[in-house]
């Protein structure tokens, strides 16, 4: 383990010759993790923060987040068609993924669910990088499959922007979570871009082989985001479902089944099973492929209602025949020649692996009351999110892999976490002392 205690690192932001010696680092956010900003096509109208907010949260979700998948492009998207969601590229991409929710009152709260990448940002900065110049964040729409052309074409243009700023170095990668993903298929994808301007790819908390408790429990219940008291202000979680069960992303973080698993992930259900009149209990078990049909049923009769309309929203097959081609490009990624890969997995958190429903003294009458069944999950080592088996499974050769004590989120504000980033990057710790924070302001959307 490299030494304890919470050292920062000094460095003159203003000298030139500071900014000189460091290759640029780009941040890349995970699933959930960038603003998502609705802008109204009509110039009359008023930019409005949808995603992250605790204040008014659920009212501006369904109203601008909700969406349908679209098979004839490859895209979500959104049911209000009077906006665009976009992500906002104030502070070099930055903004995007520091504080979710930079209003007054939630800073002033300091709720730290939504201080996303804001610690790690403090850090570099403290250690001598400077935005626009070495320091880049890429925040994108995380709703979408991580091969979009969208989401390529801007990891591309950040990786360009963050080398040509530099004086021509190359880049340093920095991804959490599902950001990883993203990385891996812009690997397959544009292999020769990736070896031309990257030099380190450093990932934390990465779902490589899929998450499969907690998005198996996603596509049946849904997910909560925001934990503790905010969350009765913020997503509910069954609005939250109704987007995810639209969300290529989800899909592609399901349990990879080409992996060999310790033990395969399963779903399990106490169903109330009546014959000739006569009910009994069944302990029925779905494995990695026997879970779509499961899907398929509970999910069979989910609906919303949207501007006075009903629209089914039963387990998406298009998006799933699509992700099992994004799973397969995963599978098959190659490093290239040349990047240092360093790979950072939580580790002593209780993990949903297999997720279970309903009871033997309290059945599941109909598939489709999962949806509204809250589950029991039997646990796995991990981040509370992603099992370490599966975050450690890159399949890369890493110059070094390293399981740290903490829960998904919090990991990017881990001091452990920084002490091995700043080791790799090869920054010198200099000092002991803390510098200010940086400033994080609301850029006018409400």
């Amino acid at each position: 383990m490299v030494g304890g205690g919470k050292w920062w690192c000094c460095g003159d932001q203003s000298s030139g010759d500071d900014v000189a010696d460091l290759d640029p680092v780009v941040l890349v956010s995970g699933v959930g993790g960038s603003i998502l900003n609705s802008k109204p096509k009509s110039w009359l109208g008023i930019t409005t923060r949808v995603w992250v907010r605790i204040l008014l949260a659920d009212l501006e979700f369904r109203n601008k987040l909700w969406s349908l998948y679209n098979p004839r492009t490859g895209y979500t998207e959104a049911l209000d068609d009077s906006s665009d969601l976009v992500i906002p590229q104030d502070d070099y991409g930055l903004y995007a993924i520091d504080i979710l929710d930079p209003s007054y009152l939630i800073k002033c709260l300091h709720v730290t669910d939504v201080y996303h990448f804001h610690d790690m940002i403090d850090m570099l900065v403290n250690c001598g990088y400077k935005k626009g110049t070495t320091l880049f964040g890429y925040g994108y729409d995380f709703r979408q499959s991580n091969r979009t052309d969208q989401s390529m074409d801007g990891l591309k243009e950040k990786l360009e922007t963050a080398y040509k700023a530099s004086g021509g170095r190359k880049v340093n990668l920095i991804s959490h979570s599902m950001g990883g993903l993203l990385v891996s298929c812009f690997i397959s994808l544009h292999s020769d871009v990736f070896a031309k301007y990257v030099n380190k790819w450093i990932t934390i908390a990465t779902p490589f082989q899929g998450a499969p408790g907690c998005i198996n429990d996603s596509l049946l219940t849904g997910l909560q985001f925001v934990e503790g008291l905010e969350s009765y202000f913020f997503v509910s979680r069954w609005s939250m479902h109704q987007l995810l069960v639209e969300c290529p992303s989800i899909y592609e973080m399901l349990a990879n089944p080409e992996f060999k698993w310790k033990k395969e992930p399963e779903i399990v259900v106490w169903r109330n099973n009546s014959e000739n009149e006569q009910d009994s209990v069944k302990r029925a078990t779905y494995g990695i492929s026997g879970c779509v049909g499961l899907f398929e049923e509970a999910l069979k009769d989910n609906e919303i209602e949207y501007n006075k309309k009903t629209i089914p929203l039963p387990f998406n097959q298009d998006i799933y025949k699509w992700a099992a081609t994004t799973r397969k490009m995963l599978n098959n990624v190659q490093l290239p020649e040349g990047i240092e890969f360093y790979n950072i997995y939580g580790t002593s958190w209780d993990t949903p692996f297999d997720v279970c429903y309903g009871s033997e003294t309290d059945p599941i009458n109909d598939p489709s009351e999962i949806c509204h069944t809250l589950p029991e999950y039997s646990y796995v080592d991990g981040d509370g999110t992603v099992p370490a088996e599966s975050a450690m499974a890159d399949g890369f050769d890493a110059i070094e892999r390293v399981g740290i004590p903490g829960a998904h989120r919090p990991l990017l504000r881990d001091e452990t976490v920084f002490e091995y980033i700043r080791k790799w990057l090869g920054i010198q710790e200099l000092s002991r002392y803390r510098v200010k924070s940086s400033k994080v302001v609301d850029v006018g959307s409400s």
